[in-house]
C-alpha cells in the first residue's frame, strides 16, 4: 500500500511541476519556413514583327503560367545585342543571327538554338487617301529607298514619271530592326544601304498612325501590322518582274507568301532560345509549348504557319539542343520559299544528327 502512496504523490508532484511550466514564448517558437523564391523571370525581346506572335502565344499560355515572362521589342539587332550578353533569354528576329552577332554571343559564352517559327511578307502600304498607285515595281522601289536618293527624289513623279509631283512621304523601320536590313538587302540590293531622310520607327502602330495621316506618305512593314490597321492602309501588290514567281504585280497574302510568288518580300521569323538559359526547366517548358502553338497563332495574327515538318524539326532541334544557324551567318537567299527553309531545316538537323 505503502508503493502506492509514493507512485501517487510522485504522479502528483509531476503534474504540479507540468502546471507550473509556462508555454514558450513567440520568440522561442521556430520560424516557419520561409517559401522558396519565385524562379527569375523569363525575358523575351527582339523583333518588332515577332511580338504579335509572342503576344499571342503568351496569351494562351497564361494559364500554365508559373513564371514572369517579360515581352520587350527592341527590334532584331538591338535584341540581340542583348541576348548575346546574357541580358534575355529568348530573341525574337525577322532575319537570321548574323556572323559578327553570333561572334558576340561566343565571345560571351552563349550558345544559341536558332527556331523558324513562321514565314511573313513585308507589305508596301500607302493612306487609303491615295488614289494613284495601284501597283509598284521592285524597280521604283528601289530608285525611292537607295541611297542616291536622299534628298533629290522628293515628289512621287521623281520616283515615276507617271504620277503627279505630289510630294512623297517616307515611313520605315530603324536601323536596329530585322525587316529593314531585309528590305535594303531585298529592294536595294545591300543590307542597310538606304536613303535617311525618312520617318524611322520600330513602334509599327505608331508608323502606321502617320502614314494613315499623311496623303503622300508611303511605308513598309510587317504585314500583320497592314492586316491589322487594314481599314486606314492599303497594302500595294508588288511586281518584281520575274514571270516565273507570277506574273505581273502581287500582293502579299497567305497564299502568296506560302507559294513563294510574292517576292522578293517574303521571309522567314524565328525565335533564339539561350542554351543556357534552356537549362531552367521554366523555360524549356516555356518554348516547347511556343514551338506547339505557333502554327496556331500564326494565321490569327497575319503571318503564315509554317507546315508541320518545319516545326517538328525545330522541336527536334530544341530538344537536343542542337546549336548554330542552319544559315550560319549569311543572309537569307532574295527568293527564298517556304519549301526552301523545309530542305535547308532537314539537312542541317539531319547532318548534326549524324
Amino acid at each position: 500500500m505503502r508503493g502506492a502512496i509514493v507512485f501517487t504523490n510522485l504522479l502528483g508532484s509531476s503534474l504540479l511541476l507540468l502546471g507550473c511550466e509556462q508555454p514558450p514564448s513567440v520568440e522561442e517558437q521556430p520560424a516557419p519556413a520561409a517559401p522558396p523564391p519565385p524562379p527569375p523571370p523569363i525575358l523575351v525581346d527582339g523583333s518588332a514583327t515577332v511580338g504579335p506572335i509572342n503576344r499571342a502565344v503568351l496569351d494562351l499560355y497564361a494559364s500554365e503560367l508559373v513564371t514572369d515572362i517579360r515581352l520587350d521589342t527592341s527590334g532584331t539587332g538591338g535584341g540581340f545585342k542583348k541576348f548575346c550578353r546574357k541580358q534575355t533569354a529568348l530573341n525574337g528576329a525577322s532575319r537570321p543571327i548574323t556572323a559578327a552577332e553570333a561572334k558576340l554571343c561566343e565571345a560571351n559564352g552563349v550558345a544559341f538554338v536558332e527556331l523558324p517559327i513562321a514565314f511573313d511578307g513585308v507589305a508596301i502600304v500607302v493612306p487609303r487617301s491615295n488614289d494613284w498607285l495601284q501597283s509598284v515595281s521592285v524597280d521604283t522601289l528601289e530608285r525611292v529607298w537607295q541611297p542616291s536618293a536622299d534628298g533629290t527624289v522628293k515628289t512621287w513623279k521623281d520616283g515615276d514619271a507617271k504620277f503627279a509631283a505630289e510630294p512623297l512621304v517616307l515611313f520605315g523601320p530603324g536601323i536596329d530592326s530585322g525587316t529593314f536590313d531585309f528590305f535594303t538587302q531585298s529592294v536595294v540590293g545591300q543590307e542597310g544601304q538606304s536613303r535617311s531622310d525618312y520617318t524611322a520607327s520600330d513602334d509599327y502602330d505608331d508608323l502606321a498612325n502617320r502614314i494613315a495621316g499623311e496623303k503622300g506618305a508611303l511605308g513598309y512593314f510587317g504585314l500583320a501590322y497592314a492586316v491589322k490597321n487594314r481599314e486606314r492602309l492599303r497594302i500595294v501588290p508588288v511586281d518584281d518582274g520575274v514571270a516565273e514567281n507570277g506574273k505581273g504585280p502581287i500582293a502579299p497574302t497567305r497564299e502568296s507568301i506560302a507559294d513563294g510568288s510574292y517576292q522578293p518580300l517574303s521571309r522567314p521569323v524565328f525565335l533564339y532560345v539561350a542554351a543556357h538559359e534552356a537549362a531552367r526547366k521554366e523555360v524549356a517548358d516555356f518554348v516547347s509549348f511556343y514551338l506547339r502553338a505557333a502554327r496556331l497563332v500564326a494565321p490569327d495574327v497575319g503571318y503564315v504557319p509554317l507546315p508541320k515538318r518545319i516545326f517538328e524539326l525545330a522541336q527536334l532541334r530544341f530538344a537536343q539542343k542542337k546549336t548554330g544557324s542552319v544559315f550560319a551567318g549569311e543572309r537569307i537567299p532574295v527568293g527564298l520559299t517556304i519549301a526552301d527553309l523545309l530542305e535547308a531545316e532537314t539537312v542541317s538537323v539531319h547532318a548534326s544528327s549524324k
